[in-house]
């Protein structure tokens, strides 16, 4: 399983009545295959999962393997909080046709650093899926300790981690942990450079859905240790990165789709849609300024 490079954690677009929108849903998988995306994430914490009825999860999932057509690697969201309904909907995953899982820590209900072990061990072992384990302290109220990692890097089900938390210790330490079949996925755009270039395979980001083209750019020189074009790469993405911390992703992110003609920016309940105000203004310029650089690639 070759899960590495520039990797998309994918929106899920909804209709202005909030409806799942397949059709828009097919022009952003298309939008990332044709600027290089080298794998998508469905159903993750940007695709608003929690949202998601389970025939929505299942429709859009099984539209992402339809579309994608084995080119990249489908990555499914199937964390809950519960260990035993991981391991169903991991399972269901596997049947909708998706490549591997992102299990993220389980939310909400604090376990232990011994509990999320255990937890991660029953998925890889009983849902069916390659797992990618998935740390997010500021989403999940727990944090997935290296020593935890290193305690499950070495399970033939468990492929890799994504890092979403990206202090300097962190990001050293969980490159440590990098081996033949464990990879380090940066899950923060803002430091993805550097992590990339401490020795994480590549990223799970949110600012790929708007930027794929200059994501890859980022990202091949990162992983291939070219320091001075991984810099300036990252400054170009820079204005775009710093106009998506304006409001709890995809409230942000989604702001960018009507202006690339890729959806609507609708989030649901209780994400409100972000006002047309200074922030979507600094989104579309900076959307601007990377549409110069992905023509002048």
């Amino acid at each position: 399983m070759n899960i590495r490079g520039s990797i998309c954690a994918l929106v899920t677009p909804f209709a202005a009545d909030g409806a799942l929108d397949l059709v828009a849903f097919g022009r952003l998988l298309d939008f990332q295959l044709e600027n290089g995306t080298e794998a998508v994430v469905v159903a993750g914490s940007t695709g608003e999962a929690h949202m998601l009825e389970h025939d929505e999860y299942s429709r859009l999932l099984a539209f992402a393997v339809e579309r994608v057509a084995g080119r990249v690697p489908v990555i499914a969201g199937t964390g809950e909080a519960a260990t035993a309904k991981t391991v169903a909907l991991t399972r269901h995953a596997k049947a909708l046709g998706a490549d591997a899982a992102l299990v993220v820590a389980p939310y909400y209900v604090r376990p232990t650093q011994e509990g999320m072990r255990r937890h991660f061990i029953e998925v890889a072992e009983h849902g069916g899926l390659p797992v990618l384990l998935y740390n997010v302290p500021s989403r999940t109220a727990c944090d997935l300790l290296p020593e935890t990692v290193a305690s499950l890097c070495g399970h033939p089900g468990i492929i890799g981690i994504k890092e979403a938390a990206s202090s300097d210790e962190r990001i050293r330490a969980t490159a440590e942990l990098v081996g033949p079949n464990f990879v380090y996925l940066s899950g923060d755009d803002g430091t993805a450079r550097k992590a990339m270039l401490a020795g994480a395979a590549g990223t799970i980001s949110v600012v790929a859905n708007l930027a794929p083209k200059a994501f890859r750019m980022l990202c091949d020189a990162a992983t291939q240790g070219d320091r001075q074009a991984a810099e300036r790469y990252d400054a170009s993405l820079e204005p775009l990165v710093h106009a998506l911390n304006c409001a709890p992703n995809p409230i942000a992110v989604k702001a960018g789709l009507p202006e690339l003609g890729l959806g609507s920016a609708v989030p649901r309940l209780p994400l409100i849609e972000l006002e047309d105000g200074p922030d979507r203004a600094r989104i579309r310029e900076a959307l601007a300024g990377l549409a110069s650089l992905a023509d002048a690639a």
